[in-house]
């Protein structure tokens, strides 16, 4: 299988020409204001920056254009607690594959509290097989939040699917973190991809990706030892003594 057809999403493209004023937000963040078109790798994407720069904001949005609930779930989730996503899926295009992927789900840290409970509210309605059992048997919210996003992951993912992820390493432990690195490897090996936005350099350290790193001067791609997020890592435990010495002012 070559890499065009093993796209299910190739890329995205800013409508440009439609955009009411680059003044509002999210128009007005640097990365946007720079987008014309972010070409995805075929296994694993990475969005990677600093709270702010808008690599969330962007994720939401190819997940919304692409059918997803705004809070996360499969693409048969239709719930909405809070209407607060932006309005940039409405001027994205979506540069889709030639193959469609079966299998889908946008899984994102801030909001998987409101899956765990939808998924809750489908069961209660009863008329067929439980939700749950998808996600392992055991109800989400009796499980951790490490736990229960861990479980969704190991789970409910199945292969040959399309997986949105927004900042993952918030649920999970370094060694989960680890985990899912061996996860991402197993589904990426069942014909799946990966659109991640994150903060860990050990999940941003799988090799078979693509990063792009969102600063105020725009979107760049970078090796994992060029991101700031690996060099301040590296920076604090290869002189941690020194690091404390310059936070604390000691």
């Amino acid at each position: 299988m070559d890499l065009l057809s093993s796209h299910y999403v190739r890329g995205v493209s800013l409508k440009r020409d439609a955009i009411p004023s680059f003044g509002n937000y999210p128009f007005n963040l640097p990365s946007l204001k720079a987008l014309d078109e972010l070409t995805f790798h075929p296994k694993v994407t990475f969005l990677i920056g600093e709270n702010g720069m808008g690599k969330s904001t962007l994720l939401e949005a190819v997940a919304v254009a692409l059918g997803f609930n705004a809070e996360g779930g499969s693409f048969n989730f239709n719930f909405s607690t809070f209407d607060s996503h932006s309005e940039l899926g409405n001027y994205i295009k979506v540069i889709k594959g030639i193959d469609r992927p079966s299998d889908g789900f946008f899984l994102r840290a801030e909001s998987f509290y409101n899956v765990a409970s939808n998924i809750e509210e489908m069961d209660s309605e009863g008329g067929g097989p439980r939700v749950i059992d998808s996600f392992g048997g055991r109800s989400l919210h009796e499980q951790s939040h490490g736990e229960a996003f861990f479980s969704t992951f190991l789970h409910r993912f199945r292969g040959k699917g399309i997986y949105i992820l927004d900042e993952p390493e918030a649920a999970l432990s370094p060694l989960r973190q680890m985990s899912m690195l061996t996860r991402i490897h197993d589904l990426v090996g069942e014909q799946s991809q990966f659109i991640i936005a994150t903060h860990s350099p050990i999940i941003m350290a799988y090799p078979d990706s693509v990063i792009y790193e969102f600063t105020e001067e725009g979107i760049t791609e970078k090796n994992l030892e060029e991101t700031n997020h690996y060099r301040i890592m590296k920076q604090f435990f290869d002189d941690k003594k020194r690091m404390m010495h310059h936070l604390l002012n000691e």
